[in-house]
């Protein structure tokens, strides 16, 4: 760890049993006030601390919106596992649970297939958000300034001949998933490979996670695999009801 860092990190620590003064923290820390105050500098242009009229510097916001989302994430993780496994074993495809963190999809619980072939995610990796069912469905339930930054910053990496090329294209597609509520990768990150992808939803409505189920065309051709969706729904629904949230009875067929 970078001496930097582990300072940082120390002067956070000391802050969380109440605020401090400069004084106090280079003292904590064992440094000259000058060099505690360019590390509380950086901390504050990050909103990691903040300091009041007195000077007192104390823990800022960025903290408590991270300690949300590590509970969110624990809380979604726990609470969706058992689903995951059922999916997993009724469909015997590869399951995925996927959040968005710091604009990126990333892979937080996977089931492996049941069959011969296996895909190569793995927990911690990031979905590329232009050509996967995941990163369109947590997307699309961006609020729609946010939906279009996000669209408008992509790279469009070409991974299949059926991969999304531009921002305008992308966004179209991001109003029809947040309309009819699911997402589906017709081998746009790879070819052979078929993916759909369903928003799970907190107490409040809001998206915190995306459920997936992955097929290798070898295995079940789209339109198959698009006949998985009421069961997918039906286990997005169940997590999302775990999660304090009441599904509206009402459903759009896939198109």
């Amino acid at each position: 760890m970078s001496q930097s860092l582990a300072r940082a990190l120390r002067l956070m620590i000391s802050m969380s049993d109440g605020d401090r003064s400069l004084e106090q923290l280079a003292d904590e820390l064992g440094v000259h006030k000058s060099t505690a105050l360019r590390l509380l500098r950086t901390l504050e242009d990050e909103r990691f601390v903040h300091h009041d009229d007195r000077h007192r510097y104390r823990l800022g916001s960025r903290l408590f919106e991270l300690a949300n989302r590590a509970l969110e994430q624990r809380a979604v993780l726990s609470v969706a596992h058992p689903y995951l496994v059922e999916l997993n074993r009724v469909t015997t495809q590869t399951i995925h649970l996927a959040v968005y963190e710091s604009g990126q999809a990333i892979y937080v619980d996977k089931l492996d297939s049941r069959h011969s072939v296996r895909l190569y995610s793995r927990v911690g990796l990031t979905a590329p958000l232009h050509c996967t069912a995941v990163g369109k469905v947590l997307v699309a339930a961006l609020p729609p300034a946010q939906r279009e930054a996000v669209a408008r910053s992509l790279d469009y990496v070409r991974m299949t001949e059926n991969t999304n090329r531009d921002a305008a294209t992308y966004l179209v597609e991001l109003e029809r998933v947040a309309r009819q509520g699911f997402s589906a990768d017709h081998g746009e990150h790879e070819s052979f490979v078929n993916c759909l992808a369903v928003p799970i939803r907190d107490g409040t409505g809001a998206v915190v996670a995306a459920v997936s189920v992955t097929v290798p065309t070898i295995v079940l051709d789209y339109q198959g695999m698009l006949e998985l969706l009421p069961i997918v729904r039906d286990t997005a629904d169940a997590i999302s009801a775990d999660l304090g949230w009441r599904p509206s009875p009402t459903r759009k067929a896939p198109t």
